[in-house]
């Protein structure tokens, strides 16, 4: 991060002064998404409308509504971002030796991005060879005795006469559903590991399917209660995985929990905007610290969690990722805020 982290200095700092212009902001663009990511904020934004763009040595007027001009960074795979320059102080125009030095800065930068893209996807590549392997292995150990806990529960509830004591049959139905969900948490985790991408999609009720998960969440991690505000039309159907989704929201919900001492209040808003659900979880504890802000979302990236892995978080990402969305921890608190983001069609 060392290299893009000056290159961010370099253009959104220095640059301003040397163009003689009020700011300038630059945005890495989401393939994703079709959206843009500013830096080092985070945040996505949809492309600004400036009234110049600066292109291959070229001024050009795009009768914009804001003052100011984009300068867009394309390197050898396509567009990976874009320089947003803002107001030149005076008023002064763009002379053709400026506009020469800011496509060749471009230019510059656009490689820098696109070396950093790559060198960070293959650092990930070998991070989850690594963890394909380890998965693999817990995979294989913890199917038999799943097995077998899975053999006795069934024993008696298929008992004859069968057990007489209310409790005992459900708590032996109680085993039965959760070997089934480890079951489908190594599946998931195998899945994260390998190639992901595979989503068994089905067309639900966005708020009924929402309000489920909200309700479950206290449930699955006693101490938390929900606090949920899901402005969604009631009609509103979409494709999802929803074991994914709930597992990734679950994810989320267990460092919170984790955060605040075992118990505390949880907060879900969910909304549909322009075709995409966006659901924000945040909870009431002390915030993700500054020092792992930037890897939250990496593999074995953890802190201050006893026992813990640091894959709850990856899993989340690659879950959501899996729907064609995206994740992100918001600046903003109180406590830490993730907002996940989800197109209501599959991709194609």
């Amino acid at each position: 991060m060392a290299d893009i982290d000056g290159l961010i200095r370099l253009l959104t700092e220095s640059l301003p002064h040397a163009a003689r212009v009020q700011n300038a902001t630059l945005l890495l663009w989401d393939r994703k998404l079709e959206t843009f990511q500013e830096l080092p904020k985070g945040g996505t934004r949809d492309a600004p409308r400036a009234r110049y763009m600066i292109s291959e040595g070229q001024l050009l007027e795009t009768h914009g509504d804001e003052d100011g001009a984009l300068v867009p960074l394309m390197a050898r795979s396509g567009l990976v971002g874009m320089l947003v320059l803002g107001r030149r102080r005076g008023g002064r125009p763009y002379g053709r030796a400026e506009v020469r030095h800011l496509s060749v800065l471009a230019a510059r930068a656009a490689l820098a991005i696109e070396n950093h893209l790559y060198h960070r996807e293959l650092v990930a590549s070998e991070r989850m060879a690594a963890l394909g392997t380890m998965a693999g292995m817990l995979a294989h150990d913890f199917r038999g005795p799943m097995t077998v806990i899975r053999g006795y529960a069934e024993t008696l509830l298929e008992a004859d006469p069968p057990p007489s004591a209310p409790e005992l049959r459900e708590r032996a139905e109680l085993i039965v559903r959760m070997v089934d969900r480890l079951e489908r948490m190594t599946a998931e985790s195998l899945d994260f590991a390998g190639e992901g991408g595979r989503v068994a999609l089905r067309s639900v009720g966005l708020v009924t399917t929402l309000r489920e998960l909200a309700e479950g969440l206290p449930l699955e991690f006693p101490g938390l209660s929900v606090d949920a505000d899901i402005g969604i039309d009631l009609a509103a159907h979409a494709p999802l995985d929803v074991d994914k989704l709930r597992r990734a929201v679950g994810n989320i919900a267990s460092n919170a929990r984790d955060a605040m001492g075992g118990a505390g209040k949880l907060h879900l808003y969910a909304r549909v905007h322009d075709d995409r659900l966006e659901v924000v979880i945040g909870d009431e504890g002390p915030g993700v610290p500054e020092a792992i802000r930037e890897r939250l979302f990496e593999p074995f990236v953890t802190h201050g969690k006893k026992g813990g892995t640091g894959l709850g978080l990856a899993v989340t990402r690659r879950f959501v990722e899996d729907h064609g969305g995206s994740v992100e921890l918001l600046a903003e608190g109180p406590g830490a805020r993730f907002r996940l983001v989800m197109p209501l069609q599959p991709a194609i």
